[in-house]
């Protein structure tokens, strides 16, 4: 979809090309314009109000056989094809802009004598601010004595086009009746209108890509974007008949509010976009965990007798040596006959949750803490020595996000001297840093760095289901990190509420959440 820069420039290129508006024969041609505009620059010249354009005035013309040529002053005609954009229509005319305006720059204004009060002295920034119709909150100023003194080689008049010369080209301002500055010399140009061509018509080219093309071509070789006086006036510009040039500022200007509503309307499209996708998926994971997504079945085994069997299968691990005890006791977690929801820890008194609870859960589903269903192992770095990024030694060293890439465990440091160990199959997570990535760890055996958590289900069968938990709830989690280094802790994982359904219902979920995101990625 068209942007709406892209949009605005368009407009912008078709007025410049005499495509906006249709041409009408009783408006003349704009080399009666020109004609008239080179007459009344001689009479100021006799008059001396004007100096002469320098190596002479420049009159351009198209030929019976479409070539454009230029001569200057009595000098010999040569011909300026190559120089010529585009086609224009008949009744127009190619001109330099020094052809139709003065071109000049102020006096330099010396720092000592800037005032906090006086005359405003506007540099390249206050014209930037006037451009946007933004107030000008430090100016600075210069004296009334001095601003008389320098008035004709510096006071812009209403009509003249101020234009911005360094660093961001071609930013202007058209000055109104009653503006009173003057202006800082290289960084604004003026060009001075005294022959009633259409200041408006004159901003409007000089915001065109055209001109943006020809600033670039002769700044070439100079560290920043420069417009001097003598590059401006050699900027070739397409010169519409003074009444055309009314009607293609009129159009503009009516088309403008259209374009400012396109573009907010494409940029709320835009943002829209961006978290739609983040919306969407939190919606489903949202609906996945508090049991909306799929229905529930009388003929699942209920969630309680699930983690009945977690709590004796753990401690078998624990009788083993294989596991240890939960520290605080087993969390058994339970709903009254009047609702509430409580908690018991090992042999302690049961204690009341319901402000712990986040949302209602089917009855068939219960709460747990995801600590109790789990194996967690934080990893640890090693020292520089005990590691190689080229040697493929040992076992591979998963350091952090850099390796979880799109769900895939990326390879690239191995170690013989591991300290930390995660299994294959297990769920790996981020903790510091970037915080919430995950994968499947796909080797036998790897050393894990402190950035990353290993998860190993008590029951192997829930572990793809603790997956789709950890993805809704990675969001709490980022907002727990500590430290410079956004970092999460293990009790932000272990001491974490997870809504548990049935088994075979949370086959059932995965099942629809994977899809459901499959197809919301392909939509959007």
């Amino acid at each position: 979809m068209m942007s709406a820069k892209n949009l605005r420039d368009s407009i912008l290129q078709m007025a410049v090309e005499g495509k906006l508006v249709e041409q009408r024969e009783e408006e003349g041609t704009a080399a009666d314009l020109l004609a008239f505009i080179r007459e009344q620059r001689a009479q100021l010249v006799r008059e001396k109000k004007a100096k002469p354009v320098k190596c002479g005035e420049s009159v351009i013309w198209r030929d019976d056989d479409g070539h454009w040529f230029e001569r200057r002053s009595k000098g010999e005609a040569v011909c300026i094809d190559d120089e010529i954009p585009f086609d224009i229509p008949d009744s127009w005319c190619w001109a330099r802009l020094g052809s139709i305006v003065n071109v000049v720059s102020a006096r330099r204004v010396h720092k000592a004598d800037w005032r906090s009060h006086g005359i405003p002295f506007y540099r390249a920034r206050e014209i930037v601010k006037l451009s946007a119709g933004l107030p000008i909150t430090d100016a600075l100023y210069i004296d009334a004595s001095l601003y008389e003194k320098l008035s004709q080689s510096g006071a812009p008049q209403p009509g003249d086009l101020m234009v911005t010369g360094v660093g961001t080209i071609g930013t202007s301002y058209v000055v109104q009746q009653g503006d009173l500055f003057y202006y800082k010399d290289a960084s604004v140009l003026c060009l001075e209108n005294r022959c009633d061509f259409e200041s408006s018509y004159l901003q409007l080219l000089m915001r065109s890509s055209m001109i943006g093309e020809q600033i670039r071509f002769l700044s070439a070789g100079t560290t920043v974007d420069t417009l001097t006086i003598r590059n401006a006036t050699m900027l070739l510009v397409p010169v519409a008949p003074a009444a055309e040039q009314i009607r293609i500022v009129e159009k503009m200007n009516k088309l403008t509010p259209y374009v400012d509503e396109y573009g907010r309307a494409n940029k709320q499209r835009e943002q829209l976009n961006q978290v739609l996708p983040i919306k969407l998926r939190k919606s489903i994971l949202q609906a996945a965990v508090e049991g909306k997504l799929t229905e529930q079945s009388d003929d699942d085994e209920p969630a309680s007798v699930l983690l009945a069997g977690i709590r004796e299968k753990r401690a078998q691990l624990v009788r083993e040596g294989k596991a240890k005890p939960v520290k605080g006791g087993e969390s058994i977690i339970y709903r009254d006959d009047a609702g509430h929801w409580f908690e018991r820890r090992g042999k302690s008194d049961p204690v009341c949750i319901d402000e712990e609870i986040p949302f209602d859960i089917p009855d068939s589903w219960c709460w747990a803490r995801l600590g109790d269903l789990i194996d967690l192992r934080s990893g640890i770095d090693l020292d520089k020595k005990l590691y190689s990024d080229t040697e493929r030694i040992g076992i591979p060293y998963i350091t952090g996000a850099s390796n979880l890439q799109n769900g895939q465990v990326l390879e690239n440091r191995w170690t013989d001297s591991p300290r930390r160990k995660s299994m294959k199959g297990d769920l790996l997570l981020t903790c510091k840093g970037t915080i919430g990535e995950m994968a499947y760890n796909p080797f036998p055996v790897a050393h894990i760095a402190r950035q990353i958590m290993a998860i190993k289900a008590i029951d192997d069968r829930m572990l793809e289901y603790i997956r789709l938990f950890l993805l809704f709830y990675v969001d709490k989690v980022k907002k727990a990190a500590k430290g410079v280094i956004p970092g999460i802790e293990r009790a932000d994982i272990t001491g974490a509420l997870i809504p548990i359904p049935a088994l075979a219902e949370q086959c059932r979920i995965v099942e629809k959440v994977d899809a459901a995101l499959q197809q919301a990625n392909m939509h959007l």
